[in-house]
């Protein structure tokens, strides 16, 4: 099969997402300048450069009560920061509880149950019982081409790591099992890992 996605696809639903998988999932908190705090799960998310740490996510549609993008976007607009929590494989129900379409009043946090812990480079919580958070600073913030399409880019200014997830000096992802998104409503988790050594046998 071969498509043209300006032609659609003929398929009961878009194979994209699919395609391009596993997705790691980047849980973004932020504050806006009124207070309110917004919690939302995003897997156009990635790390992109090592020195200094740098992230990016995308996100995809406009809410009618935000000046640009959604809460996330608006906030981060707003702010200049955000916070990326990983999500564990125990915390996906609140992760998903926390996908909504909500208020830009209503608190995600509060929403799903979770207990939050404030930041301590950037002025936002994160989700306390996260595996790891990166707290991060506003770079860039890019308009792709379409309807509501943002890109948004942070250096990492400050990292927590899970005491439990350490073991023998590494961050151990067996210890919770990281969450990562696939096509449709699927998901699937990190369990089993293999090592290959590069040609040049440099290590990160």
């Amino acid at each position: 099969m071969f498509y043209q996605p300006k032609d659609g696809h003929g398929l009961p639903h878009n194979p994209f997402n699919a395609i391009v998988t596993p997705r790691p999932i980047g849980w973004i908190s932020t504050r806006g300048r009124d207070g309110h705090e917004n919690l939302a799960p995003y897997s156009f998310f990635n790390a992109v450069a090592y020195e200094p740490p740098q992230v990016m996510f995308a996100s995809t549609a406009d809410k009618p009560d935000r000046h640009i993008g959604k809460d996330t976007v608006a906030n981060i607009d707003e702010t200049g920061v955000f916070c990326v929590n990983i999500v564990e494989y125990a915390m996906r129900d609140a992760m998903n509880a926390t996908s909504g379409s909500y208020a830009a009043a209503e608190d995600e946090f509060d929403l799903a149950g979770l207990a939050r812990a404030e930041c301590e480079t950037v002025a936002c919580s994160r989700v306390a019982a996260a595996p790891a958070a990166l707290e991060c600073r506003l770079t860039q913030m890019v308009t792709l081409a379409g309807k509501a399409n943002y890109v948004v880019f942070g250096e990492v200014t400050g990292i927590h790591l899970r005491d439990d997830c350490l073991v023998n000096g590494l961050f151990d992802v067996t210890t919770f099992r990281p969450l990562a998104r696939l096509g449709y409503r699927d998901y699937t988790m990190v369990g089993d890992l293999f090592s290959l050594s590069r040609p040049d046998d440099e290590t990160r």
